[in-house]
């Protein structure tokens, strides 16, 4: 393997591994938004029962919920916020991933027809080494 091609096959592996780092990054933060929202969703629900047992905070219920909607839609904007990067970074590692395949075949292809041209050089000399054995 060529140089060039050795050093833009690690370059892309970089990018590549970078680009992967990445999509475990967000991925992360989205799985801990999806859980924020359930526990949102299981903090209303206890919220609701506990109304529902208590005049008291059946009166506060209202308050509550008004509180919780802002932090629901809140949890909500962060969760596709983060659908959108993930989406991003995973076109971006599939471009990435594309390149190195492309720089791994031209790499693959420059090898294989420097063999194929040694290959046509034996095989010239050979035939010349013929010729003159017979015209000695």
């Amino acid at each position: 393997m060529t140089a060039w091609a050795h050093s833009l096959i690690r370059i892309s592996n970089y990018e590549v591994e970078t680009l992967q780092k990445r999509l475990s990054e967000i991925s992360a933060r989205k799985a801990s938004a999806e859980m924020r929202l359930a526990v949102l969703e299981a903090e209303a629900e206890v919220e609701r029962e506990r109304a529902r047992m208590d005049a008291e905070a059946g009166m506060l219920l209202q308050a509550y919920l008004a509180g919780w909607k802002a932090r629901k839609g809140a949890a909500e904007s962060t969760l596709s916020t983060l659908d959108a990067e993930e989406e991003g970074a995973r076109d971006a590692l599939t471009g990435a991933y594309s390149e190195l395949k492309k720089f791994e075949h031209v790499a693959e292809t420059t090898r294989l027809n420097a063999l194929i041209a040694a290959g046509k050089r034996e095989t010239a000399a050979f035939d010349e080494m013929g010729l003159r054995k017979r015209s000695a």
